[in-house]
Protein backbone atom coordinates (compact mmCIF):
# COMPACT_ATOMS: atom_id res chain seq x y z
CA UNK A 1 0.00 0.00 0.00
CA UNK A 2 1.24 3.37 -0.76
CA UNK A 3 -0.44 5.66 1.84
CA UNK A 4 -0.11 9.32 1.95
CA UNK A 5 -1.66 11.74 4.44
CA UNK A 6 -3.10 15.06 3.10
CA UNK A 7 -5.48 16.56 5.44
CA UNK A 8 -8.85 18.23 4.04
CA UNK A 9 -8.32 21.04 6.75
CA UNK A 10 -10.73 23.82 4.74
CA UNK A 11 -13.88 20.94 3.86
CA UNK A 12 -16.43 21.50 6.35
CA UNK A 13 -16.28 18.27 7.32
CA UNK A 14 -12.99 18.78 9.46
CA UNK A 15 -13.98 21.98 11.12
CA UNK A 16 -17.10 20.31 12.13
CA UNK A 17 -14.98 18.17 14.56
CA UNK A 18 -16.63 15.80 15.75
CA UNK A 19 -15.12 12.06 16.48
CA UNK A 20 -16.63 8.63 16.01
CA UNK A 21 -15.21 5.50 17.42
CA UNK A 22 -14.74 3.37 13.87
CA UNK A 23 -17.12 -0.04 14.31
CA UNK A 24 -16.79 -0.77 10.44
CA UNK A 25 -15.74 0.31 7.24
CA UNK A 26 -17.51 1.83 3.50
CA UNK A 27 -16.14 1.22 0.26
CA UNK A 28 -17.34 4.04 -2.37
CA UNK A 29 -16.22 4.82 -5.82
CA UNK A 30 -16.42 8.30 -7.22
CA UNK A 31 -18.91 7.74 -10.28
CA UNK A 32 -17.26 9.89 -12.55
CA UNK A 33 -14.44 9.01 -15.29
CA UNK A 34 -11.51 10.59 -13.46
CA UNK A 35 -9.06 8.17 -11.96
CA UNK A 36 -6.55 11.12 -10.82
CA UNK A 37 -6.55 11.91 -7.58
CA UNK A 38 -5.79 15.55 -7.93
CA UNK A 39 -9.30 15.65 -8.78
CA UNK A 40 -10.24 15.37 -5.27
CA UNK A 41 -7.07 15.89 -3.34
CA UNK A 42 -5.54 19.70 -3.04
CA UNK A 43 -3.34 21.46 -2.93
CA UNK A 44 -0.80 19.50 -5.45
CA UNK A 45 1.90 17.98 -2.66
CA UNK A 46 4.26 17.82 -5.39
CA UNK A 47 2.96 14.00 -6.03
CA UNK A 48 -1.11 14.79 -7.00
CA UNK A 49 0.06 17.25 -10.16
CA UNK A 50 -2.74 20.54 -10.32
CA UNK A 51 -5.82 20.21 -10.36
CA UNK A 52 -6.34 23.29 -12.99
CA UNK A 53 -9.96 23.66 -12.19
CA UNK A 54 -9.29 24.21 -8.66
CA UNK A 55 -12.79 21.51 -7.63
CA UNK A 56 -10.98 19.18 -5.23
CA UNK A 57 -12.74 18.52 -1.97
CA UNK A 58 -10.00 20.80 0.23
CA UNK A 59 -12.64 23.78 0.55
CA UNK A 60 -15.88 24.55 2.24
CA UNK A 61 -18.44 22.95 0.14
CA UNK A 62 -17.26 20.71 -2.81
CA UNK A 63 -19.26 21.74 -6.29
CA UNK A 64 -21.70 23.04 -3.35
CA UNK A 65 -21.80 19.65 -1.39
CA UNK A 66 -21.47 18.67 1.76
CA UNK A 67 -19.07 15.64 1.15
CA UNK A 68 -15.84 14.32 2.73
CA UNK A 69 -14.51 10.92 2.88
CA UNK A 70 -11.53 9.63 4.83
CA UNK A 71 -9.14 8.59 1.92
CA UNK A 72 -9.27 8.41 -1.79
CA UNK A 73 -7.50 5.52 -3.95
CA UNK A 74 -6.27 6.79 -7.21
CA UNK A 75 -3.50 7.80 -9.72
CA UNK A 76 -0.39 10.16 -9.11
CA UNK A 77 0.70 12.57 -11.79
CA UNK A 78 2.93 9.94 -12.84
CA UNK A 79 -0.11 7.53 -13.37
CA UNK A 80 1.25 5.45 -10.42
CA UNK A 81 -1.02 4.16 -7.83
CA UNK A 82 -2.09 5.72 -4.19
CA UNK A 83 -3.97 6.32 -1.58
CA UNK A 84 -4.15 9.75 0.47
CA UNK A 85 -5.55 10.19 3.94
CA UNK A 86 -7.82 12.95 3.79
CA UNK A 87 -9.56 13.00 6.82
CA UNK A 88 -7.88 11.73 10.88
CA UNK A 89 -9.50 8.12 10.72
CA UNK A 90 -11.78 8.65 13.94
CA UNK A 91 -13.19 11.84 12.18
CA UNK A 92 -16.98 11.64 11.57
CA UNK A 93 -17.33 11.74 7.81
CA UNK A 94 -19.33 13.03 5.14
CA UNK A 95 -19.84 10.35 3.41
CA UNK A 96 -23.13 8.03 3.91
CA UNK A 97 -26.23 9.60 3.87
CA UNK A 98 -27.27 7.92 6.80
CA UNK A 99 -26.17 6.45 10.03
CA UNK A 100 -23.35 5.15 8.86
CA UNK A 101 -21.67 8.44 8.95
CA UNK A 102 -21.22 7.71 12.86
CA UNK A 103 -19.95 4.46 12.26
CA UNK A 104 -17.61 3.28 9.38
CA UNK A 105 -14.64 5.19 8.20
CA UNK A 106 -15.23 5.94 4.33
CA UNK A 107 -12.87 5.57 0.82
CA UNK A 108 -13.61 6.58 -2.41
CA UNK A 109 -11.74 5.06 -5.19
CA UNK A 110 -11.36 7.40 -8.70
CA UNK A 111 -13.13 5.65 -11.25
CA UNK A 112 -11.84 5.24 -14.94
CA UNK A 113 -14.30 4.59 -17.58
CA UNK A 114 -14.50 1.50 -15.95
CA UNK A 115 -13.40 -0.99 -18.51
CA UNK A 116 -9.81 -0.61 -17.54
CA UNK A 117 -8.98 -4.38 -16.44
CA UNK A 118 -5.21 -3.17 -15.45
CA UNK A 119 -6.07 -0.25 -13.31
CA UNK A 120 -9.14 -2.03 -11.61
CA UNK A 121 -6.84 -4.72 -10.19
CA UNK A 122 -4.21 -2.25 -8.68
CA UNK A 123 -6.89 -0.04 -7.31
CA UNK A 124 -9.03 -3.03 -5.87
CA UNK A 125 -5.36 -4.43 -4.43
CA UNK A 126 -4.66 -0.97 -2.71
CA UNK A 127 -8.28 -0.82 -1.28
CA UNK A 128 -7.72 -4.57 0.40
CA UNK A 129 -4.31 -3.84 1.52
CA UNK A 130 -6.12 0.02 3.28
CA UNK A 131 -8.98 -2.64 4.70
CA UNK A 132 -6.25 -4.63 6.43
CA UNK A 133 -4.88 -1.80 7.67
CA UNK A 134 -8.01 -0.71 8.83
CA UNK A 135 -9.22 -3.66 10.66
CA UNK A 136 -5.85 -4.36 12.35
CA UNK A 137 -5.81 -0.07 13.74
CA UNK A 138 -9.36 -0.84 15.08
CA UNK A 139 -9.49 -4.75 15.78
CA UNK A 140 -12.29 -4.78 12.90
CA UNK A 141 -12.68 -8.20 10.88
CA UNK A 142 -13.92 -8.34 7.06
CA UNK A 143 -17.22 -8.91 8.35
CA UNK A 144 -17.08 -5.22 9.00
CA UNK A 145 -16.53 -3.94 5.72
CA UNK A 146 -19.63 -2.87 3.70
CA UNK A 147 -19.99 -0.80 0.28
CA UNK A 148 -22.44 1.77 -0.20
CA UNK A 149 -24.84 -0.13 -1.97
CA UNK A 150 -24.86 -2.66 1.07
CA UNK A 151 -25.57 0.21 3.55
CA UNK A 152 -28.76 1.38 1.21
CA UNK A 153 -29.32 -2.35 1.76
CA UNK A 154 -28.94 -2.07 5.52
CA UNK A 155 -30.76 1.49 5.97
CA UNK A 156 -27.44 2.48 6.90
CA UNK A 157 -26.81 4.57 3.50
CA UNK A 158 -28.38 6.75 0.92
CA UNK A 159 -30.15 4.67 -2.27
CA UNK A 160 -26.21 4.75 -4.39
CA UNK A 161 -24.61 1.48 -6.46
CA UNK A 162 -21.39 1.88 -5.53
CA UNK A 163 -19.52 -0.43 -6.17
CA UNK A 164 -21.53 -3.30 -7.26
CA UNK A 165 -21.54 -1.64 -10.66
CA UNK A 166 -17.99 -1.92 -11.08
CA UNK A 167 -16.51 -4.55 -9.55
CA UNK A 168 -18.97 -7.46 -11.00
CA UNK A 169 -17.63 -5.93 -14.38
CA UNK A 170 -14.12 -7.16 -13.38
CA UNK A 171 -15.44 -10.33 -12.05
CA UNK A 172 -15.13 -9.14 -8.52
CA UNK A 173 -17.74 -8.51 -5.66
CA UNK A 174 -18.70 -7.35 -1.99
CA UNK A 175 -17.87 -11.06 -1.29
CA UNK A 176 -14.74 -11.35 -3.14
CA UNK A 177 -13.09 -8.14 -1.53
CA UNK A 178 -14.08 -9.32 1.67
CA UNK A 179 -12.24 -12.78 1.40
CA UNK A 180 -9.39 -10.87 0.23
CA UNK A 181 -9.31 -8.58 2.94
CA UNK A 182 -9.48 -11.92 5.46
CA UNK A 183 -6.49 -13.67 3.72
CA UNK A 184 -4.97 -10.58 4.14
CA UNK A 185 -5.51 -10.82 7.69
CA UNK A 186 -4.39 -14.14 8.10
CA UNK A 187 -1.24 -13.52 5.89
CA UNK A 188 2.04 -13.65 8.80
CA UNK A 189 3.93 -10.87 8.04
CA UNK A 190 8.06 -12.03 6.83
CA UNK A 191 10.51 -11.52 8.93
CA UNK A 192 13.00 -8.97 8.34
CA UNK A 193 16.21 -9.73 7.86
CA UNK A 194 18.79 -7.76 9.58
CA UNK A 195 21.62 -6.43 7.60
CA UNK A 196 25.00 -3.78 8.69
CA UNK A 197 24.24 -2.24 11.65
CA UNK A 198 21.08 -3.63 12.14
CA UNK A 199 22.01 -7.29 12.80
CA UNK A 200 22.32 -8.66 16.38
CA UNK A 201 25.04 -10.37 18.02
CA UNK A 202 24.65 -13.20 20.56
CA UNK A 203 28.29 -13.34 22.48
CA UNK A 204 29.75 -16.30 23.80
CA UNK A 205 32.09 -16.37 26.81
CA UNK A 206 34.54 -19.49 26.53
CA UNK A 207 35.91 -19.59 30.29
CA UNK A 208 37.99 -17.97 32.90
CA UNK A 209 42.02 -18.57 32.87
CA UNK A 210 44.13 -18.07 36.23
CA UNK A 211 46.96 -17.57 33.67
CA UNK A 212 47.47 -14.71 30.99
CA UNK A 213 49.10 -16.68 28.89
CA UNK A 214 46.39 -19.86 28.39
CA UNK A 215 44.22 -17.01 27.81
CA UNK A 216 45.99 -15.45 24.48
CA UNK A 217 46.89 -18.82 23.57
CA UNK A 218 42.93 -19.34 23.89
CA UNK A 219 42.40 -16.00 22.13
CA UNK A 220 43.96 -16.65 19.57
CA UNK A 221 42.86 -20.25 18.83
CA UNK A 222 39.38 -18.39 18.59
CA UNK A 223 40.15 -15.70 16.36
CA UNK A 224 41.91 -18.39 14.04
CA UNK A 225 38.57 -20.41 13.68
CA UNK A 226 37.00 -17.26 12.50
CA UNK A 227 35.63 -16.08 16.17
CA UNK A 228 35.89 -12.54 17.23
CA UNK A 229 36.81 -12.17 20.74
CA UNK A 230 38.69 -10.11 23.58
CA UNK A 231 40.23 -10.30 26.99
CA UNK A 232 38.36 -9.03 30.24
CA UNK A 233 40.38 -8.52 33.34
CA UNK A 234 38.66 -8.76 36.11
Amino acid sequence: MNLRKLILTENACYKAGKKITPKGIMVHSTGANNPYLRRYIGPDDGLLGINQYNNHWNQEKPDGRQVCVHAFIGKLADGSIATYQTLPWNHRGWHAGGTANDTHISFEICEDDLSDAKYFRKVFSEAVELCVYLCKLYNLTEKDIICHSEGYKKGIASNHADVMHWFPRHGESMDTFRAAVKAGLLEKPKPETPTGDDKKYYRVQVGAFSSKANAETMLKKLKAAGFDGFIRYN
